[in-house]
C-alpha cells in the first residue's frame, strides 16, 4: 500500500506557480485512478493549513466552510 508522500518542508517549499498547477490538475479530475487525485487534495488541504495565502484562491476545491459554533 502506497502512503502519501510529502512532507511538511515539501509544504514549506511550494510555489505559487506549483499549487496553481496542482489546482489546476483538481479541477480537471483527470487521474489514472482515484487515489492520485486524493493524494493531490490532500497535498492542497495540507498547503491550506499550513500556508493558507497560497491555497486560498483555491479553498473552493477543498469544500472548506467557516462554522460558526455558537
Amino acid at each position: 500500500m502506497r502512503t502519501l508522500d510529502f512532507c511538511e518542508q515539501d509544504v514549506a517549499q511550494m510555489t505559487e506557480g506549483e499549487v496553481e498547477n496542482l489546482a489546476k490538475r483538481l479541477e480537471q479530475d483527470d487521474y489514472a485512478n482515484v487515489f492520485e487525485g486524493l493524494r493531490d487534495w490532500h497535498l492542497l488541504r495540507a498547503i491550506a493549513f499550513q500556508r493558507p495565502e497560497l491555497a486560498e484562491p483555491y479553498y473552493y476545491l477543498l469544500d472548506m466552510e467557516a462554522y460558526d459554533e455558537s
